[in-house]
């Protein structure tokens, strides 16, 4: 399916915009996937102002430490008006501490609760939690049942395929979770001993997304062009997609995605829109980091060098500047200088963690 083509052909399935998870209506089939590390505040907020987005989901916060309002945690759960709709994602493997969390969110006004059965991280596997959960159905099950019965809000799961290639859990346990009252799940196409390495498995989402009666299936993984999220939804019948690391790659997806369920040609950001994408990513994370925001804005650096065409010496700026005045600056360049580097589009992936996961 190529961007280009007419709007007219795509599938009425794919055109349906809106979504229902549980009694809360989404504008829209696509949402933003939690990178730990990436998908801050500022980072949401920015991309909602371009438009399209769907959901988006929080960093995975550990239930223990969001209940004693740990401050890490009180940093991944902020949020803001403009940031809706938003889930949380906890992680954790003891029922009384996933309980006690929903309940901690439920009490602050958030709307949505999402489990994580998905992140292949030994610190996080190590506890029990993330894809480990994978691994003891009736321990995931109880936890799931449990969640559920403690509040009124919306829980979704987020899991991987399986543990490995010789336990492909997700389609048993979909069903499972949807018994016990689960609203949707986010499916990620590749099992924990894969990590991040490989293709991701459009037959296994497919599957997942086939054991289910009613609640919707989100595809997950590999998604780096609008074209690549419809493809996905054509070929495992999926009613979402989460993006990630495409988002990363092109904010600038959604919008994409919007436009052809309006029957409109895809837009390219201008020039300016991308530097100007720069800066508010920057401002907004200045509003709830201030000074410390030119140090946590370093990691943007290569991806954003990469997306914007911006010759090397100032990406290096840009992952050393001190302040506010020397950031002004170097945009004052980037403007100038912007497509200098030749890039047709980024390079710089979102780090992940490199195998074997036995060291994870």
């Amino acid at each position: 399916m190529s961007l280009t083509e007419s709007p007219s052909s795509l599938t009425e399935s794919l055109v349906n915009q809106s979504i229902a998870i549980g009694q809360r209506q989404l504008p829209s089939r696509y949402f933003l996937a939690p990178l730990a590390g990436y998908t801050h505040l500022a980072f949401r907020r920015a991309l909602r102002e371009l438009g399209g987005l769907g959901l988006a989901t929080t960093d995975l916060v550990h239930s223990t430490q969001l209940v004693s309002e740990h401050r890490h945690s009180m940093e991944l759960v902020v949020s803001h008006p403009e940031d809706q709709p938003l889930s949380v994602q906890i992680f954790g493997s003891q029922v009384d501490q996933l309980v006690a969390a929903a309940h901690w969110l439920e009490d602050r006004g958030y709307r949505g609760i999402d489990i994580n059965m998905g992140c292949p991280m030994a610190k996080v596997n190590g506890q029990g939690g993330g894809a480990r959960l994978l691994c003891d159905a009736s321990q995931a099950c109880r936890l799931v049942e449990n969640v559920v019965a403690a509040v009124s809000l919306p829980v979704t799961v987020k899991m991987r395929l399986g543990w490995d290639r010789d336990s492909i859990s997700a389609p048993y346990l979909a069903q499972r979770f949807e018994s016990a009252g689960i609203q949707a799940i986010t499916i990620h196409g590749r099992t924990r001993q894969q990590g991040f390495q490989g293709e991701v498995d459009l037959d296994g989402i497919a599957a997942t997304a086939a054991a289910v009666q009613k609640i919707p299936i989100i595809g997950n993984g590999d998604v780096r062009s609008a074209e690549d999220a419809l493809r996905m939804r054509e070929v495992t019948g999926c009613a979402a997609v989460a993006i990630g690391r495409g988002a990363m790659l092109d904010p600038w997806i959604f919008r994409k995605l919007a436009d052809l369920t309006a029957g409109r040609i895809p837009r390219e950001p201008t020039r300016d829109e991308q530097v100007d994408f720069l800066v508010r990513h920057f401002t907004l994370m200045t509003e709830q980091h201030q000074d410390r925001s030119c140090f946590l804005f370093r990691k943007f650096a290569a991806w954003y060098g990469a997306r914007l065409g911006i010759p090397e010496d100032l990406e290096q700026r840009l992952r050393l500047f001190q302040d506010f005045a020397e950031f002004e600056g170097i945009v004052a360049e980037i403007r100038e200088r912007h497509g200098e580097r030749k890039s047709s589009i980024a390079t710089a992936l979102v780090k992940v963690p490199n195998g074997p996961v036995e060291r994870w």
